[in-house]
């Protein structure tokens, strides 16, 4: 038995009540959590590894659910231009030069920004090379959900890509054989969907199917953009959402990002069928628009955030994307109370933890859950005063004031640095991947100011 006591903090524990603590504990044995709150001495072990946490807030670990891992190495590869040149000139020429190392070496850069920002649980919508996605992880001590991006139809696709509907299956089920409950039961897999662009009517009712009769979820993309409603509706004569209910692929297990371009039938739709939503708001105003993320939480939908991939935000900061969710739902109503600091926090616990059907175990600071938490530290210049902590969280935080990560009882991060990762060899590591990958790929970006080299 193994334990830590984190004594003397601002306890924020997102369980039923929203309890909070001031001068609170969290104690942990192994993977779990023993207690929280006001701690009976007599359950510390002689021991324990101790940590005073006075001025500090304690919560659960924040959780991402729409996180390309394999697209880091992308980062400032799709800036400035539209959806469809991103995706046909840029993302496809980039996945389909993409080795196994590389996605391992793209998805351990992304974890560690993941882990600085205070995540400590994913969901991955798909990359082609999920044995490097599963390696990062495991070794990274991260919890998370692995996807493929599954596509069976569509134009532009490259040759890498050009697989039949038994293909896509049959390569995720090898994909769940191999990595579902791996690393001690912190990661599992998702079916992919990538869009409906690339995704045929056979594909999506076999993908329900098989995600039902395996018990997990589907990730896809929903209604990203006008273009595909319009594809939708003159190819199959239905709006994405509708065509999805009619394929009988809506679900209490289905993910959503995006999810833009929804009527207010397609709303009632997900509620009816429990679909839950991932928002990506940063990815959303560079081209997509607004999704009508207050009307979906009236009407009771489980909605969390995400940040996207590197290549549609270049932020991976779940921290940046909580102010963004705060921020641009109140200037799009004109509605100051629209999606309070309140409920940015439950988008990042409890309610992400339902949309990734995991809440049995995580989301929240409770007896007999995993010990997935982070530690901020609001006393600095950006920061202070705080005369409410929830707030500051909110609207006043970022994600250097994350001093500490844990995840399944393990430290990932103590005072800034990385516990399960060597962050200089890292940083070397993949500016020479993304170079050599972009290179591989033929993609050339656009020179915005010229480049003078000088001589020694």
């Amino acid at each position: 038995m193994s334990q830590i006591y984190i004594d003397n903090a601002f306890v924020i524990t997102m369980d039923g009540r929203r309890t909070v603590y001031d001068g609170g504990g969290v104690l942990v044995e192994n993977d779990r959590i023993k207690a929280v709150g006001k701690i009976d001495p007599a359950l510390v072990a002689s021991g324990a590894e101790r940590l005073d946490a006075a001025g500090r807030i304690v919560m659960p670990g924040l959780i991402n659910t729409h996180v390309h891992l394999s697209q880091q190495l992308g980062r400032g590869m799709g800036d400035d231009v539209s959806l469809l040149t991103w995706l046909h000139e840029r993302t496809f020429p980039y996945e389909s030069a993409m080795t196994e190392e590389d996605s391992y070496r793209s998805s351990m850069a992304c974890i560690a920004e993941q882990i600085k920002c205070g995540v400590t649980t994913f969901a991955e919508p798909g990359g082609q090379e999920v044995d490097g996605m599963g390696r990062a992880a495991s070794e990274a001590g991260i919890r998370g959900i692995l996807a493929r991006s599954t596509m069976d139809c569509g134009d532009g696709l490259p040759q890498k890509f050009r697989e039949t509907t038994d293909e896509c299956l049959a390569i995720q089920e090898e994909n769940i054989k191999n990595w579902h409950n791996a690393a001690d039961g912190r990661i599992r897999v998702w079916f992919g969907l990538r869009t409906l662009f690339n995704n045929s009517d056979e594909l999506v009712k076999r993908t329900k199917a098989l995600a039902d009769k395996y018990g997990v979820g589907i990730h896809m993309h929903v209604a990203e953009v006008p273009d595909e409603v319009a594809f939708t509706k003159a190819t199959r004569g239905a709006s994405p959402v509708e065509l999805l209910g009619k394929l009988g692929a809506l679900g209490e297990n289905m993910l959503a990002a995006h999810s833009v371009w929804l009527t207010d039938n397609e709303i009632d739709l997900f509620l009816l069928h429990g679909v839950k939503v991932t928002h990506n708001p940063a990815a959303a105003m560079r081209v997509l628009g607004f999704a009508r993320i207050p009307e979906m939480l009236a009407k009771g939908i489980c909605v969390s955030i995400g940040t996207d991939g590197a290549p549609s935000n270049n932020r991976m900061d779940l921290i940046d994307e909580m102010y963004l969710t705060s921020l641009i739902h109140k200037g799009r109503t004109l509605d100051p109370s629209a999606v309070p600091a309140e409920k940015v926090l439950e988008m990042v616990t409890r309610d992400a933890a339902k949309c990734l059907l995991w809440d049995d175990e995580l989301g929240s600071l409770e007896p007999g859950k995993k010990a997935d938490l982070a530690i901020i530290n609001l006393r600095n210049v950006s920061s202070l005063p705080v005369h409410d902590p929830i707030s500051n969280l909110v609207y006043a935080n970022k994600s250097t004031n994350v001093e500490y990560t844990m995840a399944d009882g393990r430290w990932l991060m103590k005072e800034r640095a990385l516990t399960t990762i060597d962050e200089q060899e890292l940083l070397d590591a993949t500016q020479n991947a993304a170079t050599d990958l972009l290179k591989r790929a033929g993609i050339k970006l656009r020179d915005r100011f010229p480049i003078m080299k000088c001589a020694d």
